[in-house]
């Protein structure tokens, strides 16, 4: 720093010379501070999987741009409340001094301050206020969780009225983009082979390259299927086993089901979960767990539950105010074992002995699954392991599989003889809004009647482990019980050698009795043909007409097995338009 600049110091900040000097810098961050600081760019993305260290990357940019005079002020935009006053923290232990209470109404800050944290609807709401901060100044403007820009155009437009005479914008974002066509603000496409136009970053990091580098920990994925039974809101009762191949609308209802908190599914996995993180905390005694939960009722049950099982209540974080944000921060420097949340939690927090996580939330876009495990990948040491239980729904598992996967964001979509509208990677999440709508619209009368169960596998760099036993079973008591502390191929190995045992003991077990098959076949059947009736407004007894005139046979109470399972992969075929 110059004699000059350093004579301009307030002394009640000394650590103002510290700048750019604090802390080590991992490969990655070094890499790309270098990358910025050839090429001095006014616009630079970094894309860092979650854990990895986008915060430290970034304060170190501002700082070097602070010292060099290229900049006088810095505006960091983040999409909660809380991570303002997280970016303001750890700015400070750079010597770089950020207001997170800067307000709207006030439209100023004092002069101890290098600049200031918003939130994204902070600055949508009043966008040329922060114009004239930035043009009054030399700004760097960091973006944190870009993605959050294309949200909708509102936001979008506002960011480039604030923003567009910034010095410097450094973007940063640790999950994959969303799949709307809105341009995100200060992003570059470039258009593929096949004309789609797709955001370029200007330096990546993957969650594969921070697993080899230590830097992010190894994730487990514990899936749990089982028995429901619900009531529709035309009072049909179906049953059905999550996990099993189901219709989109049964997937839904039974998933549903399964994390009510009167039913024993979601009381046996929080169970299983506090025996996984005991096992952690042998090794890790400080481990923390986190529920996701779907909204606020739920989460207080699930607490309620949580303190039966351990005697200790655990954290409740409810909404985004400063009363939660204390609670968080409480949580993260303490060493209570349990904290449950409603989605605030799942960007962005940093709480880095989070290793155990239940995802007990109904939400399933690619984006919210990875922003939810990447609260629990952060590693301290080497050895640490994070374990996430989920519900066996397909589309979450496929997430879970795809954990490493690299998305860019797409403006345009290409057209094809099955979907005309929709590109393929898009139709997961189109579904799920779907879904999500004609959830809405049943709940005030869906009823969750009973639930059960079952370890169905352990999901580990995109490979299954372990062949389905019943909650509490030595099986599953061995998979609980993996050490806290393993290298990925250490954690790969120990799988590997425990899969035999599965599949022997799952070998030696008897045939089920003919009759109890053929129920089964028969209870699923007449589960499908509920919810094809209810889809399509059609009599049950004509939907079992129409398929035994479609499979031939007997009548449903003197079919075969091989005759209903026939009529079962029928009406599947129904449900997806190939009749």
């Amino acid at each position: 720093m110059s004699t000059s600049a350093a004579s301009n110091l307030s002394p009640a900040f000394p650590e103002r010379a510290a700048w750019g000097t604090a802390g080590k810098l991992r490969a990655w961050q070094a890499e790309a501070l270098a990358s910025y600081m050839e090429r001095q760019p006014r616009d630079f993305l970094a894309v860092a999987t979650p854990g990895a260290g986008k915060t430290t990357f970034a304060l170190r940019v501002a700082a070097e741009l602070l010292q060099r005079r290229i900049v006088e002020k810095i505006t960091v935009v983040a999409p909660t409340e809380h991570l303002k006053t997280q970016w303001a923290d750890a700015a400070a232990r750079v010597g770089i001094r950020l207001d997170p209470k800067f307000a709207n109404n006030v439209g100023g800050h004092s002069r101890d301050f290098d600049g200031v944290a918003l939130t994204y609807a902070g600055v949508a709401s009043k966008p040329l206020l922060h114009r004239g901060r930035t043009e009054r100044y030399k700004t760097l403007v960091i973006l944190d969780e870009i993605h959050h820009g294309g949200d909708n155009r509102s936001w979008g437009d506002a960011l480039r009225e604030a923003f567009e005479p910034a010095t410097r914008r450094l973007s940063l974002t640790g999950t994959p983009f969303r799949s709307d066509t809105n341009p995100i603000p200060f992003v570059t496409y470039h258009a593929d082979e096949a004309g789609i136009r797709r955001s370029a970053s200007d330096f990546t990091y993957g969650y594969g390259e921070a697993l080899k580098d230590g830097v992010v920990r190894p994730v487990l994925f514990m899936a749990y299927g089982g028995g429901m039974r619900w009531r529709t809101r035309a009072g049909d009762e179906l049953e059905a086993r999550l996990g099993q191949p189901l219709t989109k609308d049964m997937i839904n209802q039974a998933w549903r089901t399964a994390l009510d908190p009167k039913g024993q599914w979601i009381g046996s996995v929080l169970v299983a979960a506090d025996k996984r993180l005991t096992e952690v905390r042998r090794h890790v005694e400080d481990a923390g767990g986190l529920v996701i939960a779907s909204n606020q009722t739920q989460a207080r049950a699930y607490a309620r539950i949580l303190h039966d099982i351990t005697g200790e209540k655990p954290t409740v974080v409810l909404s985004d105010d400063t009363g939660a944000s204390k609670r968080i921060e409480e949580y993260a420097e303490g060493t209570s074992r349990w904290m449950v949340a409603v989605r605030m939690v799942s960007e962005g927090v940093d709480v880095p002995r989070l290793a155990v996580g239940v995802y007990a939330t109904n939400t399933a876009t690619p984006l919210f699954f990875a922003q939810a495990v990447g609260r629990f990948v952060r590693a301290r040491r080497r050895g640490e392991t994070a374990s996430v239980f989920v519900p066996s729904v397909p589309t979450l598992l496929d997430h879970a599989a795809r954990l490493e996967d690299e998305r860019d964001h797409a403006l345009d979509r290409p057209r094809s003889a099955e979907n005309p509208d929709w590109v393929e990677e898009d139709l997961l999440e189109q579904a799920n809004k779907e879904e999500k709508a004609s959830s809405e619209l049943e709940q005030m009368s869906f009823e969750a009647l009973e639930s059960d169960a079952e370890f169905d596998h352990v999901l580990f760099d995109a490979e299954q482990f372990g062949l389905g036993t019943t909650s509490g079973s030595p099986e599953e008591e061995e998979y609980l019980g993996l050490p806290g502390l393993l290298e990925p191929d250490q954690v790969a190995q120990l799988l590997r050698s425990r899969q035999p045992k599965s599949a022997s003991r799952t070998s030696e077990a008897p045939e089920p009795a003919a009759h109890r098959a053929l129920a089964a076949t028969r209870k699923e059947l007449n589960s499908l043909v509920g919810a094809y009736a209810k889809k399509t407004g059609t009599p049950h007894a004509v939907v079992h007409a129409d398929l035994r005139r479609t499979c031939g046979g007997p009548a449903l109470d003197t079919a075969t097995h091989e005759q209903v399972t026939a009529r079962i992969e029928t009406i599947r075929r129904w449900f997806v338009g190939r009749r």
